[in-house]
């Protein structure tokens, strides 16, 4: 997720961002990554399917082509904060 996020980056997330709605297209995720249990992934919405399911990408330019297809229930929240290093403290957007 470089350059905005980085690995190492602690992050608040909200675990109730999407309670009583689906995420939008350019919004970033937290999610289990169905390619590898007890992963976290942080990502950015790409697409929304008919089905539900989410396509969503990190923001590196070196990997805009790579994309995750994802089922609502691997949701877990959306970032809002990031509190680790000191120095890049502040919102998520």
């Amino acid at each position: 997720m470089e350059p905005g996020l980085r690995d190492g980056d602690w992050l608040l997330v909200d675990p109730l961002a999407f309670a009583g709605r689906a995420p939008r297209v350019g919004e970033l995720v937290v999610a289990r990554d169905p390619r590898a249990d007890g992963r976290l992934i942080v990502k950015r919405v790409r697409s929304l399917e008919a089905a539900g399911t989410l396509t969503v990408g990190g923001d590196h330019a070196a990997h805009t082509d790579e994309s995750v297809t994802l089922e609502p229930a691997k949701l877990i929240g959306r970032p809002w904060w990031r509190y680790w290093p000191a120095k890049r403290m502040g919102r998520i957007t």
